[in-house]
């Protein structure tokens, strides 16, 4: 019997629902749509005839699982029948009841097919009895990790743990050992009953590299049931799968017959209606194995649609109505009618990020064009420019799908379409999916399950330069919020030092580590009377007031002076830190042309660069040799005093590095970072003894000297003359105090160091000091002069030197952060200066421009969260990405853990939280590590140490792993001849746009490109041609 709808309420969201109310539309049936608040403005919504909102109060998947909010609106708008599309409540029995209960048509088969078929284990049971192989296990559910290691043993790892009312990957882990099967078990139950509304938990064996394989098949209300052939679903990660196909062309056509024919057997025992699939795997021995069938219509239904012309969603509501699969309105004759004509292919666009685990990414899509013609169907689901992408949802925008007589063809209409596609504003995965469609692999059909997990080629994206969008928000903002019809503006030209004819003669401190050696020139540091300054000028200064933007030009500039004026300093702090990072991504420049340029001009006083240990001028872990190799590098282009410090202050982390510089001969400055105020009694975690036992153990390692770096300006006046006087009693060696005037309180803290005996403090000069910079060196100066500290030091040239630092300030005043008073709120924070106008910068890139005190209030929280950390970079880079990360979303203490498993975090947070940064006081928080980490296990071991080796002697190593193509190799290989010195080629390399512009800007990947180069030049200056093929 025949009932002819009018009216279907689709019980989903997004893509689905669309595809369901167009196929409704067709069919002349009018649709009703629900939604969430957050689906508020979603592309969805707009397409079905009604839309209604399922209690506001509700969650945003909760709306979506709602079975008694459901099913009282469908009674309230007269709707005859509910389509569940796939996902949320598809496979729920109850709601199949409800619906039947209140004399509403269900689209899909009864509730009592979909517990036999819709759980896992009964369909499993349902196999066995029509002589279908299943994959060994035990069919029954699981109730406990106890029982689960049980099966897993008697089954044999390794495993699959599966939620028996899962799909999409969700709910599913392979458990290789009994170590990890009980969080794999308990992370599958959690998984599960989120998605699903309860967890079902059952054990299989795990076959290793099989192919999937589904089968479509269609049943009506009389017993009638054909196979729509079959589609290879092997391109997967984590069990979610990313391209599909049709046909299954790899496999023989016995074997599919094979397949098919026990689809239908397993839908026939149970007397299937409506739409299924049937899951089956097959090993490389050619055995196939049925999984699991899905009682509904699924993501990839659309290849089979494509390669048969049959409408499966319309079919569905079809058979619903009553129509049997051979009336006029399905046309589906007999099996043999069904044929397959040509290739169909699909691939999913999304917002993830393959390059960050494949994380989905949120934000507001800027632009969205997609890729149409012949040949190409689009099913669109949250792509539209101007809509916010949120956490709460799959992070799907459209399916594309492409048809073709070839398969070969097929690719190459699904290539040229998602090619034209521009999206902006989020990370997506078109370049991932470009790769995979290229791979030889995938154009013969042969990828298992594990393709995307053996070929970490594929993650070698090229990256849009999204050029366009740029350019049009760059000239969006000059015209809105920069352009008043002003004039270019025209700066001062910089005051030139004056440089007298009768300067005394002052022995370099270079000069003097020269004649008397180190161990000599350590002792006389230890005996001097006067304070010791350093300045840093040409690096933390202008780091922390104007983001490490003055450059090598305007340090040349003042070279001529610094070396006439400055050499009565203990050392210029001009190098490492942020320079590379800055230097490479904002000025174009070469900071070793920096070194080498500056060393030529300044001869005589000692160079002073900061180097993070396991770090080196970068924000993450480097192999053990790069960062040897680095600091061998840097004392050879003329560091002499090397600053190392750790962003937790681990020791464990600075050994390498400290054995490494003392094996240069330079003086090795190893560090403690300071937080916390030893004077404040409830802060026990960084007391006074901490920092003792930490400079004795540093002492112990053969450190020449301690530097105290108190990054945030944290270290008030009393607590300074506290330290230093502890250190002094309980360390012989000298002591450099580093530390910032954000409070105003700096040289007050500096005056107090001197007083306990410090040996050595960083300034800078007066027109860039104060503020996030370092206390002033000219007051510091003046405050001792006459007093037994006095420095000596003749103030005419620096305030020369200074007056040019103030006209080029000007220059870079838009780089500054706005903060024009001292802010003694940074003992609340705890910011580092240097973070300070970086964090500004950040935000304000982010569109949080005026959610900046928001951002520093959840510094604080940020921080907290963490477990009270030492904050320097790269560790205050989290706790900053971190504050931004809970601006954005809106988080706080209270919710981050739990709203915290939707999100995915910010890559540095990540590495904290895995350990890739270094064991900080007191442990990783556990909570936030799990969420954080979503299941994948931490380290506890130096980072560098579980790395191998690099290898600066293979182009091999430059191309995995910094994405490097044959074509860089073949400009080296055409302008190898031109080389004559190691550096002309680091230069004509980065002309060549290799360095910045095609391979990456980040410090590491340039300055292990800049190592290798240099090895390549001194090991072949005239036959590089020849040498680099043999590399090949």
């Amino acid at each position: 019997m025949q009932k002819q709808f009018k009216k279907v309420l689709v019980a989903n969201r997004g893509e689905i629902a669309i595809r369901i109310f167009r196929a409704c539309a067709e069919l002349g049936i009018k649709s009703v749509g629900i939604y969430s608040k957050e689906d508020k403005y979603s592309l969805f919504r707009t397409k079905a005839d009604e839309s209604y909102l399922i209690d506001e109060d509700k969650g945003p998947i909760d709306v979506y699982l709602d079975i008694d909010g459901i099913i009282e609106l469908a009674k309230q708008k007269n709707v005859d029948a509910i389509h569940p599309g796939y996902g949320f409540l598809a496979e729920n029995s109850e709601f199949v009841r409800k619906c039947e209960e209140n004399g509403i048509t269900f689209i899909g088969p009864s509730a009592d097919i979909m517990d036999k078929m819709g759980d896992k284990i009964n369909s499993k049971k349902v196999a066995h009895g029509v002589g279908v192989p299943t994959i060994p296990g035990v069919d029954k559910v699981i109730e406990s990790v106890e029982e689960a290691k049980e099966v897993a043993n008697y089954v044999g790892y390794p495993v699959m743990v599966k939620a028996s009312n899962g799909g999409g990957g969700r709910g599913m882990r392979v458990v290789y050992n009994e170590k990890d099967l009980a969080l794999e078990y308990e992370t599958a139950c959690s998984e599960s009953k989120k998605a699903f509304g309860k967890a079902v938990i059952f054990i299989e064996k795990y076959i290793v590299e099989p192919k999937h394989i589904e089968v479509q098949i269609l049943g009506d209300k009389q017993g009638n049931i054909v196979h729509l052939y079959e589609r290879d679903c092997s391109v997967q990660r984590r069990h979610q799968k990313i391209i599909e196909y049709a046909p299954a062309f790899s496999l023989s056509t016995e074997l599919r017959e094979k397949i098919c024919s026990d689809a239908v057997k397993i839908a026939k025992s149970v007397g299937y209606v409506n739409a299924g699939t049937l899951e089956f795997l097959v090993d490389s021995d050619g055995n196939h194995y049925f999984i699991e069938m899905n009682p509904r219509v699924q993501v990839e239904h659309t290849v089979t649609e494509e390669v048969t012309g049959i409408d499966i969603v319309q079919s569905q509501i079809l058979i619903a109505e009553g129509y049997t699969l051979d009336s006029e309105e399905i046309d589906i004759k007999s099996q043999e009618s069904v044929k397959v004509s040509g290739f169909s292919i699909q691939c999913r666009i999304t917002t993830e990020d393959p390059k960050n685990n494949f994380m989905p990414d949120t934000g507001k899509i800027q632009v969205y064009r997609t890729g149409s013609g012949a040949g190409i169907r689009l099913d669109g689901g949250n792509g539209c420019a101007g809509f916010d992408i949120s956490p709460y949802y799959d992070s799907l925008l459209v399916k594309t799908v492409s048809w073709d007589r070839t398969f070969k063809k097929a690719i190459n209409k699904m290539l040229r379409s998602i090619r034209e596609f521009r999206i902006r504003g989020v990370k997506t995965n078109v370049g991932f999916l470009t790769n995979v469609l290229e791979s030889p692999v995938f154009q013969e059909g042969k990828c298992s399950t594990k393709f995307i997990d053996e070929h970490p080629e594929l993650f070698n994206i090229k990256e849009s330069k999204n050029r366009a969008t740029k350019l049009l928000q760059f000239i969006g903002n000059v015209i809105v919020n920069e352009n008043k019809c002003a004039q270019k503006p025209v700066f001062t030209k910089p005051h030139k030092p004056i440089i007298r004819t009768d300067i005394p003669y002052v022995e370099g401190s270079r000069q003097q580590l020269e004649r008397l050696g180190k161990q000599a020139y350590i002792e006389k540091i230890k005996n001097e009377k006067k304070l010791l300054l350093t300045d840093t000028t040409m690096r933390d200064a202008h780091q922390s007031l104007v983001a490490t933007r003055l450059r090598t030009y305007d340090f040349l500039q003042a070279a001529p002076a610094t070396e006439a004026y400055m050499k009565d300093l203990f050392s210029l702090e001009m190098w490492g830190g942020a320079t590379f990072d800055v230097a490479y991504r904002f000025l174009n420049e070469s900071p070793w042309r920096r070194l080498q340029k500056l060393r030529e001009e300044i001869p005589d006083i000692l160079f002073q660069m900061l180097f993070r240990a396991s770090n080196g001028v970068g924000y993450t872990n480097y192999p053990d040799n790069v960062i040897t190799e680095f600091i061998k590098e840097s004392a050879k282009q003329g560091i002499d005093v090397i600053r190392i410090f750790d962003s937790l202050n681990w020791v464990e982390n600075m050994k390498l590095s400290i054995d490494a510089g003392l094996e240069t001969g330079k003086i090795v400055e190893a560090t403690m970072c300071y937080t916390g105020d030893i004077l404040d009694p409830s802060k026990s975690k960084y007391n006074l003894e901490y920092y003792i036992n930490m400079a004795q153990e540093l002492e112990s390692l053969g450190t020449d000297i301690i530097c105290i770096k108190d990054m945030a300006g944290l270290l008030k006046p009393h607590a300074a003359y506290s330290l230093i006087k502890a250190l002094k009693e309980n360390v012989n060696t000298p002591i450099h105090l580093h530390t910032h005037d954000t409070s105003g309180n700096g040289v007050a803290t500096c005056l107090m160091a001197s007083k306990a005996g410090v040996d050595i403090v960083d300034t800078a000069l007066q027109s860039m000091a104060g503020l996030t910079s370092q206390p002033s060196l000219n007051a510091i100066v003046e405050a001792l002069r006459f007093d037994e500290r006095d420095t000596k030091i003749d103030l005419y040239g620096y305030e020369q030197i200074g007056d040019y630092y103030y006209d080029l300030r000007e220059v870079y005043k838009k780089f500054e952060s706005g903060l024009t008073t001292s802010f003694a709120q940074i003992y609340q924070y705890e910011m580092p200066g240097g973070q300070y106008s970086n964090l500004k910068a950040q935000a304000d890139s982010l569109g949080l421009q005026d959610e900046f005190d928001s951002v520093k209030e959840n510094y604080q929280k940020a921080n907290k969260i963490l477990g009270d950390i030492i904050k320097v970079t790269p560790s205050s880079k989290v706790v900053g990405d971190l504050s931004i990360f809970m601006t954005k979303n809106k988080l706080n203490e209270e919710n981050i853990i739990e709203e915290g498993k939707k999100l995915s975090f910010p890559d540095s947070v990540v590495d904290y939280c895995k350990g890739m940064i270094g064991q900080p006081v007191g442990g990783i928080p556990k909570d936030l590590q799990e969420v954080v980490l979503k299941g994948e296990a931490p380290i506890t071991e130096r980072p560098g140490k579980l790395m191998p080796l690099a290898d600066f002697d293979r182009l091999t190593y430059l191309i995995y792993h910094f994405g490097f193509k044959e074509y860089h190799i073949k400009v080296w290989m055409e302008f190898a001849g031109e080389f004559k010195k190691e550096w002309d080629c680091l230069e004509a390399l980065q002309e060549m746009g290799c360095c910045v512009g095609n391979i990456g800007n980040t410090e590491s990947e340039i300055s292990l490109h800049k190592m290798w180069m240099q090895n390549f030049c001194k090991n072949a200056p005239k036959e590089s041609r020849e040498w680099i093929q043999k590399l090949n």
